[in-house]
């Protein structure tokens, strides 16, 4: 017979009924059983790496509003101001329906470009019971720019507007200060420049976090568009910044040569060479609240 349900048999029929309970835990335990689970928290500290996702979602219940804020190229002088005098914002809505699954939706005045997304955690970085080294979450997004049609007069297609985006973010916590992550991602864009280029665009970005202090972090994060799917004229997306936790606030500041907050934007139309001082300073804010009160 099963020596666990001989003891459990044994335990229910002992005098000590009351603390039958704790008294099978603890022989469970003892058989190696009663081990628990330690998930991976904090692996970022928001839900975005800079310009892309994190494997990171709000708790349950928890509403994410965000502005993400980009200025103009550096190299166009004092007379630009450096950038300061140009201004691109994406203002969005994010809600994390269980811990696992959050939504969001934002807009953007580069093309006026309305989006939303999906984003469900697959895998989490975990030792004890179960012990998985990384963790992974899918992202699921489209995006539809609102542009005046540049010829009103041929025929114009809706779909033409939509692009849509398939990312598996994979990270780990190496330690409580350094996490890296890898994000294998496709882009579909319903029109596309000419027939000499892809539909389906395949990247590949990589992005990582060194904490500096107890609340400041540095962050990098680059996306590497594989070769002929894209005019030449667009660069690959790199960013470097930081993080700045002050309670509820999640401030990032950070350099990039990315004028497009949306994943089509910059992985695929990043036109910015950082060799030619073509960077744009920019930050994300995040301020959360509790729209419900977790059971």
């Amino acid at each position: 017979m099963n020596l666990k349900f001989i003891c459990v048999l044994a335990l229910a029929f002992s005098p000590y009924i009351n603390q039958a309970q704790s008294d099978t835990s603890d022989l469970f335990s003892m058989m190696g059983n009663g081990e628990e689970t330690d998930y991976t928290t904090a692996t970022f500290k928001t839900t975005r790496l800079i310009n892309g996702h994190s494997v990171e979602n709000q708790a349950e219940g928890v509403l994410d509003f965000r502005i993400n804020h980009r200025f103009g190229d550096i190299n166009g002088g004092a007379y630009e101001w450096f950038g300061l005098d140009q201004a691109n914002v994406k203002i969005g809505l994010d809600y994390s329906i269980k811990n696992w699954l959050m939504v969001g939706v934002g807009r953007t005045n580069v093309n006026k470009t309305y989006d939303g997304f999906i984003k469900a955690k697959i895998l989490r970085q975990s030792t004890g019971k179960r012990n998985m080294p990384i963790s992974i979450t899918y992202v699921g997004s489209s995006a539809a720019t609102t542009l005046k049609w540049t010829d009103p007069d041929r025929k114009n297609y809706p779909s033409s507007r939509f692009a849509y985006t398939h990312q598996l973010l994979i990270a780990r916590k190496f330690s409580n200060a350094t996490s890296i992550q890898i994000m294998p991602t496709l882009v579909h864009r319903n029109l596309i420049d000419s027939l000499q280029y892809k539909n389906d665009v395949i990247a590949i970005g990589i992005g990582g976090r060194q904490k500096l202090t107890q609340r400041v972090s540095i962050n990098a994060e680059y996306y590497y568009v594989l070769p002929n799917q894209i005019n030449d004229k667009y660069k690959n997306s790199l960013a470097i910044g930081f993080d700045i936790e002050t309670g509820g606030h999640v401030f990032q500041l950070h350099f990039t040569n990315s004028r497009g907050m949306t994943e089509p934007q910059f992985i695929t139309q990043t036109i910015g060479d950082w060799l030619k001082g073509d960077i744009r300073f920019g930050f994300n804010v995040s301020r959360v609240f509790t729209i419900k009160e977790r059971k």
